[in-house]
């Protein structure tokens, strides 16, 4: 008795040391995005240009649980960002260790989930299980996805949600132990780890039906006449789903980037969900030419081969899944959890200009790593698995400090963008990065070609005019303004820059008509 209990805690000792072990090398992988800048790309919007939320008064408090900033309701994201202001003030190092720490901290959460996991589902122990707890927490947190979610200091709401999404799954495997689940205090841990993760980012409803396959496999809970008990153990964890949902619809709408049925049609959904299905397992196997922005076509054509074939192969691995259940449950298990973390974002409730995004695999393609690790642990007695495992690490790490580098500032970014993913957007947006640094004229000739590419992008127009109006062609500067506003007569900030232009031409009534049009905008989208 005494040596079983001696062999479980030192189980239990190895288990914590090799977790901090995997979070202090992702930890230090990631070192390089402290070298970051606060970037154009909603950093200035959210952090910069935004001072509401700096400091825990009762205003920045009321402000974080209200707010709809930019389409999204995330006050657990704001509060630690106000936390992170107290400590570094408007330093973005701070803001990209806090980043960097979370992604560790999840990374050694990784490594605990999969040591469970495979210890319940296959049986596994000793060294095998923690090489593969490691070996998969390691391919989840060193994978050059991750990369936008971690170095992008606007996307701590990905890894801050994460973090409390972990906890919430680590904490029911352990309620799951007791006779009645919700008489475990793990439970109701369970419940406010998901609470936070919720108001970190809503992406996080699709725990409770994450908690169905875990139920299903590998925990072996769901038989025949067990489905109804529980699903109906899962209803507190749904309940809390269905209001973070709604509220996120109202936020989105809010936010004035949600396609509407007249823009994207139900065809055109179905193929952006198939192929960006697709598209994560592509990269998560090869992942290269990884770009900020994969730029929605202009006219997305849902019968090209390219939409046919990836929900094709959706189709093909579902129905294959299905059929070999029994005989390769993990499959299902995997596929399914993949599906449901994605349906969030897999672009049947499309907003924003992308077909995909690399911050939307943070989550779903877990799966994929536990499934990694379920592997090394069956082979890892093998005289080759330990160089093998080393160098698919090693390349991991290599791949993903080269695409920190991208992260680095604005004129990185879309420099690489344009290389990797060419689009009207990334033109412009090099083209205010390259502006901002005294070129105007390389900036000029990215606007005109962003036009080129896309003739209805209004920011292209007014980043043209505000390169010419710092050469003070106010003028020409005004047309750009004027010709932005035609394409989006919304669009405060042109409306604003308008008023600037015309009040240096003389056109005073005109200005101040601009003005309180740009100012009754920027109200109206005020929560």
């Amino acid at each position: 008795m005494a040596r079983s209990i001696a062999r479980a805690v030192e189980g239990r000792f190895a288990g914590m040391l090799v977790a901090l072990a995997v979070a202090a090398l992702t930890f230090l992988v990631f070192l390089p995005a402290l070298d970051g800048r606060f970037l154009p790309w909603d950093d200035e919007s959210n952090l910069v240009a935004n001072r509401a939320w700096r400091g825990l008064g009762p205003s920045q408090l009321g402000w974080m649980l209200t707010s709809f900033h930019k389409g999204h309701w995330i006050p657990v994201t704001w509060l630690s960002f106000a936390v992170d202001y107290l400590v570094w003030g408007m330093d973005p190092r701070g803001y990209h260790l806090t980043n960097v720490l979370i992604h560790g901290a999840n990374a050694g959460l990784v490594c605990l989930l999969v040591m469970r996991l495979l210890e319940t589902a296959r049986g596994v122990g000793g060294t095998a299980r923690l090489a593969g707890a490691a070996a998969a927490a390691l391919a989840f947190a060193l994978h050059p996805l991750r990369v936008e979610s971690v170095a992008w200091v606007t996307e701590r709401r990905d890894v801050l949600s994460a973090f409390f999404f972990l906890l919430a799954i680590l904490a029911y495997l352990r309620a799951v132990r007791e006779e009645s689940l919700w008489r475990s205090g793990w439970s109701w841990l369970a419940l406010g780890a998901f609470a936070l993760s919720l108001g970190s980012k809503s992406m996080a409803v699709s725990l409770p039906v994450v908690l169905l396959v875990l139920d299903a496999y590998p925990l072996g809970r769901v038989s025949a006449g067990a489905w109804r008990a529980r699903l109906l153990e899962k209803a507190p964890f749904a309940l809390l789903s269905l209001l973070a949902a709604a509220i996120a619809m109202v936020a989105v709408r809010s936010g004035g980037s949600v396609s509407s049925l007249g823009d994207l049609g139900v065809a055109q959904r179905l193929a952006i969900s198939g192929y960006s299905v697709v598209f994560y397992l592509w990269k998560t196997l090869l992942p290269t030419g990884l770009s900020p922005l994969y730029e929605l076509p202009l006219d997305l054509d849902p019968g090209s081969p390219m939409y046919r074939l990836s929900l094709t192969l959706v189709a093909a691995i579902t129905i294959a899944a299905l059929l070999l259940r029994r005989r390769w449950p993990w499959l299902l298990a995997a596929w399914a959890a993949y599906i449901v973390m994605l349906l969030p974002v897999v672009g049947i409730a499309h907003n924003g200009p992308q077909i995909a995004a690399d911050r939307y695999t943070y989550l779903p393609c877990l799966p994929w790593a536990i499934l990694l690790g379920g592997l090394v642990s069956v082979f890892w007695s093998r005289a080759w698995s330990i160089p093998v495992v080393a160098a698919a690490v090693g390349c991991l790490a290599w791949l993903t400090v080269g695409q920190i580098r991208v992260w680095r500032d604005a004129e990185t970014l879309w420099t690489h963008a344009l290389v990797t993913a060419p689009s009207a957007i990334a033109h412009s947006s090099l083209g205010v990065a390259l502006d901002e640094r005294g070129r105007p004229e390389e900036a000029i000739t990215h606007f005109r070609q962003a036009l080129r590419v896309n003739p209805r992008l209004a920011h292209a127009e007014n980043n043209w005019g505000i390169a010419l109006a710092k050469q003070g062609r106010w003028e020409d500067a005004a047309r750009h303004y004027e010709a932005a506003l035609q394409i989006d007569p919304r669009y405060a900030e042109a409306h604003a820059n308008l008023a600037l232009a015309l009040g240096r031409l003389g056109r005073y009534a005109d200005a101040q008509r601009h003005l309180e049009q740009a100012r009754a905008i920027l109200l109206s989208r005020t929560r």
